[in-house]
């Protein structure tokens, strides 16, 4: 069965800081609701990870010498960041997408993405 990686590259630390309980909440059910929806039509939700905000993030890049280097907090361009992600598996890519609407209605951008085993 294919897999693919559902992430969530666009969701703001700082208004899920503000939110409120219910809201939390809301998000949470509408997750529940996609991999309900998946599990319905022979798909599932195999793995997956909120990623918090760290002081431990360090990203590790080729340096201008092409030796690694290390910098303190996690890549970002611009405000962009990737908060979480599912792994599923899904049969029928239609209704992969379908499921995922359903993930806007508490995250601003979902991106899916076909995964290649090696």
């Amino acid at each position: 069965m294919p897999k693919y990686v559902v992430m969530f590259p666009a969701d703001d630390e700082a208004d899920w800081e503000a939110r409120t309980e219910a809201d939390r909440q809301a998000n949470f059910d509408s997750d529940f609701e996609f991999g309900q929806l998946l599990k319905k039509h022979g798909g599932a939700v195999t793995g997956g990870e909120a990623l918090v905000k760290s002081d431990e993030a360090r990203t590790i890049m080729r340096g201008p010498d092409s030796h690694p280097q290390l910098a303190e907090g996690p890549f970002r361009k611009g405000a962009e960041q990737l908060s979480g992600f599912f792994i599923v598996t899904c049969d029928d890519y239609d209704t992969l997408v379908d499921a995922a609407r359903l993930l806007v209605r508490t995250h601003p951008v979902v991106e899916i993405r076909p995964v290649k085993e090696f």
